[in-house]
């Protein structure tokens, strides 16, 4: 797929990518027609479907719905609400990434004045993931939908479900914070921090093998988790502790702007996917940082997540507006140098923070 240069000079440069990538939207809506992409082809643009969306359909609702913003388009509006509806069937699935799926499928379109349906869904899948908290481990546990063990720690369980638990009377924001710490307690024991573990029968966790340390993802999830945290649950020396070694670790001028896919390979591929949501984390506790009074922390996490940004939208953004250099699973040789739908709404989102089509926090 042939790349472009798209110029980032000038107050409007973040307008048109996004009228780019949201130009890629409509142009896949109208390929996948009621399935779910998940990734495509770097050459051919090709889109390799879901029927139900797995742990991604809520980012592409969650495109759908920022087409819709953008447009303002009957249509627009109608098919993204289509596309929420149908992640319901997510709402009794075994799994962690419930907040993946029925966060992000639905915050665009909850807020005040926005589509009711979503904000019902919005709510009733804060109540099932708080039914699946397990106070003993101070987890949602990752689950069995997949397969494998069900009494797991993840990091890309985190992200999504921080906020939707808050909207959980009850217990929701007690098991947020829960959720959320155990795993910043756990993944940050080890540097680099190790992304999965596994509850034992007596107590105690271990690490897993796999997703290794060093995976790209790790720090990216983890640094959205403790934005939305500090977000909701304000000034917390604990989050603010850990949010400042990710930040350490991922948003500081001497960082790569694409971290590898994997840490440990330097020769292997990159993942633009974790650079976007990166950005996005970036510009969340810029706000955080501005709210506390620190101002030039403030502007220099904002200008950090502009930098990664400009350097997606430049180097890795094609011509028809789809981000490359995805990595699904560079382990498995899955999905290398793809365009990834979490990369997109990632991509996109933060370029709608930086026109002010969205706010940095939902809610």
């Amino acid at each position: 797929m042939r790349r472009a240069n798209h110029p980032t000079q000038g107050a409007s440069w973040a307008d048109r990518v996004l009228a780019s990538v949201l130009g890629r939207v409509s142009a896949t809506a109208s390929e996948v027609g009621p399935r779910f992409p998940l990734y495509a082809d770097p050459d051919t643009g090709v889109w390799r479907t879901t029927s139900r969306g797995s742990w991604t359909g809520g980012f592409w609702a969650g495109l759908l719905w920022l087409r819709a913003l953008s447009s303002g388009a009957p249509e627009h509006r109608a098919a993204a609400a289509d596309c929420t509806r149908r992640l319901r069937h997510w709402l009794t699935q075994d799994t962690a990434t419930r907040g993946l799926v029925l966060w992000y499928g639905t915050a665009p379109a909850a807020g005040p004045g926005g589509d009711a349906a979503a904000a019902r869904l919005r709510d009733e899948a804060a109540r099932a993931c708080l039914a699946s908290y397990a106070p003993d481990l101070g987890v949602v546990p990752w689950g069995d939908a997949f397969g494998g063990p069900r009494l797991l720690a993840r990091a890309d369980g985190v992200p999504g479900l921080v906020p939707l638990l808050t909207y959980a009377t009850g217990g929701g924001r007690t098991a947020a914070y829960g959720h959320l710490t155990r795993h910043l307690d756990l993944c940050l024991s080890e540097d680099p921090p190790r992304p999965a573990w596994q509850a034992q029968p007596h107590g105690g966790w271990t690490g897993c093998a796999e997703p290794a340390p060093g995976w790209s993802r790790t720090a990216a999830w983890l640094l959205l988790g403790v934005a939305d945290g500090l977000h909701r649950f304000g000034e917390d020396d604990r989050l603010r502790a850990a949010g400042g070694r990710l930040a350490a670790l991922r948003l500081t001028s001497g960082a790569r702007l694409v971290p590898l896919a994997e840490g440990g390979d330097p020769g292997g591929p990159v993942d633009t996917s974790a650079a976007a949501i990166e950005a996005v984390a970036a510009l969340k506790l810029a706000v955080l940082a501005r709210r506390a009074g620190d101002r030039r922390e403030g502007e220099r996490l904002a200008g950090q997540g502009r930098r990664i940004l400009r350097e997606l939208t430049t180097v890795h953004l094609s011509a028809i507006g789809a981000l490359l250099d995805g990595c699904y699973d560079a382990g498995r040789g899955l999905a290398i140098r793809h365009e990834l739908i979490w990369g997109d709404f990632f991509l996109a989102w933060g370029l709608a923070v930086l026109t002010g089509l969205v706010a940095p926090f939902t809610a």
